[in-house]
């Protein structure tokens, strides 16, 4: 029997496996494999509040670069945690470290002989005046696209898939693929939450599906 080929995600909250006491939210990592063949096993690193800076810095990489093998694949998505300029730890100028540090997991990839795919940022929910805002992730959309190319390697700008989604669904439609309750909704947000960034079931589960239709083209 033919063994299976792996994809490693590796990322921030928006790809993450949830702990219980943070759903409803959930990260688009956990529902890949639902829509692509299953000749792929997902295997999702990602983790919440990491950058491109620290997810390496805190050895989280190591267990991935260890596992890789000849064939498998790795996708590489991060911006929404290197874009907070008040965090050392984390922050990292577009086109200077955060470029530098997707080339090294780039690196990495093509030295264990899989092949790396990196994916922009998915898009926040930031409306104004009925308009979502075009820069809700600064440069790094733009930052990772130019990398992919001049490293030559594959890319998917989910970036802009999840801003003409979010603005064809609308402002008030779109909510309800994010983090929002009212109060008392959820045992884990009693206060409710009002959070735009982080996706929940429906919006993980979409974003999975737009970010699969890509892969098709590349795996």
């Amino acid at each position: 029997m033919k063994q299976k080929k792996s994809i490693f995600i590796i990322g921030d909250s928006t790809a993450a496996e949830k702990l219980p006491e943070k759903r409803p939210e959930s990260g688009w990592g956990e529902y890949l494999s639902e829509y692509l063949s299953e000749k792929f096993t997902v295997r999702n690193h990602a983790v919440n509040g990491r950058s491109t800076k620290s997810f390496l810095e805190e050895g989280l990489f190591e267990s991935v670069d260890e596992a890789m093998q000849l064939g498998d694949y790795l996708i590489i998505q991060f911006g929404h945690n290197d874009q907070k300029e008040e965090d050392p730890l984390r922050y990292t100028e577009p086109f200077g470290e955060y470029q530098k540090n997707i080339a090294f997991y780039v690196d990495a990839a093509h030295k264990k002989g899989a092949f790396p795919i990196l994916l922009s940022s998915i898009s926040r929910r930031d409306f104004e005046a009925g308009v979502l805002n075009p820069q809700t992730l600064g440069d790094y959309p733009k930052a990772a696209l130019e990398i992919a190319e001049q490293l030559n390697v594959a890319a998917v700008d989910i970036f802009s898939k999840t801003q003409k989604y979010l603005t064809e669904t609308g402002e008030e439609q779109s909510q309800k693929l994010f983090l929002h309750l009212n109060a008392g909704e959820h045992e884990n947000y009693p206060e409710g939450s009002n959070d735009n960034t982080h996706l929940n079931v429906t919006g993980a589960r979409l974003v999975a599906r737009l970010i699969a239709e890509e892969l098709v083209h590349i795996l």
